[in-house]
């Protein structure tokens, strides 16, 4: 059944995203460490922007979705605009409110992440919980499985010392909420290249009990300054693959 509550709480020690920020006087702050842990472990998401040690750390954009997600419950039309990178240990703001349009600030009122939504409201923990985890860990898959190909086809790429691939936006769109369990499937994705710059839209499918229940699509800014060449993104791409199962093996090992 779909619950309207009209008051959000992250009140809810249940959720396994209680791990991964911390609460100052009604603030939250994610640190680098635990950023990095959700990316690796949580989304498989290996982009050196989200190591501890990244000169330009960042918060991966999937914990502030996911965040967001278990604030303010899953409801049927949502629209995510990211605005910034958030910093290791930065104060953020989730209003409590039930507004169909939501900020989400830091304490000198720069927005980072821009929440729409309307229809109804699941506040259905474990519906939320297995979305979260099955869209995470779709779109920590995008690179190289996806993005790579796309690129390969437009015959372009970003540059392999500094890639620049940003996280723009992404929208949800539920025929209904009425289930327990969501997965997320891949549908064809696109990609727009205008002179050095892309835009790849990475659309999906929900599906509950084998029906689809819901369709959206990831949005990312791509930096394509040169020409595709297939053996340094090999190189690059098996470096990242190697870096990815190392930490993985070590990981099960320990």
């Amino acid at each position: 059944m779909v619950e309207l509550l009209a008051v959000p709480t992250f009140a809810n020690n249940n959720m396994f995203l209680r791990d991964f920020y911390s609460i100052h006087d009604g603030s939250f702050s994610i640190a680098a460490e635990k950023a990095s842990m959700f990316a690796k472990e949580v989304a498989h998401d290996f982009n050196p922007l989200h190591d501890v040690d990244a000169k330009r750390f960042c918060v991966p954009g999937d914990l502030l979705f996911s965040m967001a997600v278990e604030k303010y419950g899953l409801s049927q039309n949502m629209h995510f605009n990211f605005s910034g990178m958030v910093g290791h240990d930065v104060l953020l703001n989730f209003p409590d409110t039930d507004a169909e349009l939501i900020d989400i600030n830091d304490k000198q009122g720069k927005t980072y992440l821009q929440v729409k939504r309307s229809g109804g409201i699941s506040r259905n923990f474990t519906l939320i919980e297995s979305f979260i985890r099955d869209y995470v860990a779709f779109s920590g898959q995008n690179f190289p499985y996806v993005l790579v190909p796309l690129l390969a086809q437009e015959k372009v790429m970003f540059n392999l010392n500094r890639p620049l691939v940003i996280y723009e936006s992404m929208t949800l769109s539920f025929d209904h909420l009425d289930f327990q369990q969501a997965s997320v499937e891949m549908l064809e994705p696109k990609i727009e290249v205008d002179g050095k710059r892309a835009t790849a839209f990475l659309h999906f499918q929900m599906k509950a009990d084998g029906e689809v229940v819901g369709t959206g699509f990831k949005k990312l800014a791509i930096s394509v300054p040169s020409d595709y060449e297939a053996e340094p993104m090999q190189a690059f791409v098996d470096e990242y693959l190697a870096r990815k199962n190392n930490y993985l093996a070590n990981l099960a090992a320990g």
